[in-house]
């Protein structure tokens, strides 16, 4: 297979694998995939399918602008949005039957005025458990839910879900969080409301903490094949990772001794050396806090990037080894194949693998492998 110039090659059938594994692990009832942010960086629609293929049976996504792109193209399986604008109307989302996550009075009421008894909203409610970002306060949720099934009486809005989320602090904090989401559910219970799905746990939690499973878990990360614990690796998990960022050496410098390298001159050749340019940079994604430390294999050998990223390009010191021009360049991909993972590019950026995936864009070309392609 010949490389791109720059390129993120995304393995639909990895997508696929990895929800099928989870969903043997989880064993819920229902699985989302989370395809917010482009697919964590994958590509929305082309792992949504995927996704889909491998059991999946609900997609997850932040905005209702997301949800649209994929009724639009296609995909008619159940989606929830949870973040809005403040001034939405969510009559769009209604209309593409699309769930809307709330997590104020104004959001209910919101979603309540744009359904009607012949197409009623569907809505899941999300109470805050201590993450300290949206969801109804537990000290308004018995008024919230007793509003909600108001609304759900005249028929112009259905409760199909309530929801929350977890830290991942500790189980013990993750625990404590999940008996406040049990005395919400409680509360919603006793004013007559019965959500059909229940769901706090994401890929973390939904992988270690069975009794945060209930009916449906949210998958985001695990699902591209990455693992969400420091200490247990994907292939540890039975997850294959789905992305190759990959790039062709743009050009090559035999260089003396003592010659600065990029920016700055952080990096200084000890010998005489072979230098090669890889055209990826900060445009693209490439974090600069890598800069000295990202590491990168070219014909099964692994180097680590010699001084700054710049915006284009990043250099790599090959000493004596016999690079040319065009050469394929991988910067992550599944290290069961020799080739650093997208974990070892965190640790050089002193981040998180969700980060290296999502922030990649510039001009970087994604292309697809496998049945979903």
């Amino acid at each position: 297979m010949t490389a791109a110039f720059r390129e993120a090659v995304i393995d639909l059938d990895a997508v696929t694998a990895n929800v099928r594994r989870l969903r043997e692990i989880v064993g819920t009832p229902h699985a989302m995939v989370v395809v917010k942010a482009n697919a964590y960086g994958h590509g929305a629609i082309e792992c949504a399918r995927a996704a889909l293929a491998g059991g999946a049976d609900w997609l997850g996504v932040a905005e209702i602008a997301e949800a649209l792109q994929l009724r639009a193209s296609g995909i008619e399986a159940p989606v929830l949005a949870w973040l809005h604008d403040p001034d939405e109307d969510f009559v769009q989302a209604v209309a593409a039957g699309v769930d809307v996550g709330i997590s104020s009075l104004a959001q209910l009421e919101a979603a309540a005025a744009a359904g009607t008894p012949d197409a009623p909203a569907f809505v899941q409610l999300k109470i805050e458990t201590g993450l300290s970002r949206n969801g109804i306060p537990a000290s308004a949720w018995e008024g919230a839910v007793a509003r909600a099934r108001e609304l759900e009486e005249t028929g112009v809005l259905v409760v199909r879900g309530v929801f929350s989320h977890l830290s991942n602090a500790s189980p013990e904090d993750d625990r404590a969080a999940i008996a406040v989401f049990e005395r919400g559910l409680e509360q919603a219970e006793a004013v007559g409301l019965r959500p059909e799905l229940r769901h706090i746990a994401a890929s973390a939690a939904a992988l270690s903490l069975p009794e945060s499973r209930f009916d449906l878990v949210r998958l985001g990360l695990a699902a591209y094949g990455l693992s969400p614990f420091g200490a247990e690796s994907a292939a540890e998990l039975g997850l294959r990772p789905a992305m190759t960022l990959r790039g062709q050496v743009a050009a090559v410098r035999r260089v003396p001794a003592d010659t600065g390298v990029s920016y700055d001159y952080t990096y200084r050749t000890a010998d005489e050396t072979t230098l090669v340019l890889v055209p990826l940079g900060y445009a693209e994604g490439i974090p600069r806090h890598a800069s000295g430390r990202g590491p990168v294999s070219i014909a099964g050998q692994r180097y680590r990037i010699a001084g700054r990223v710049a915006m284009d390009q990043f250099v790599v010191d090959v000493g004596d080894a016999e690079v040319a021009v065009g050469d394929e360049v991988v910067l992550f991909g599944d290290p069961a194949t020799g080739v650093p993972g997208a974990d070892d590019w965190a640790d050089a950026a002193d981040t998180i693998s969700y980060e290296i995936v999502t922030r990649l864009g510039g001009r970087l070309r994604r292309s697809y492998r496998g049945a979903s392609a």
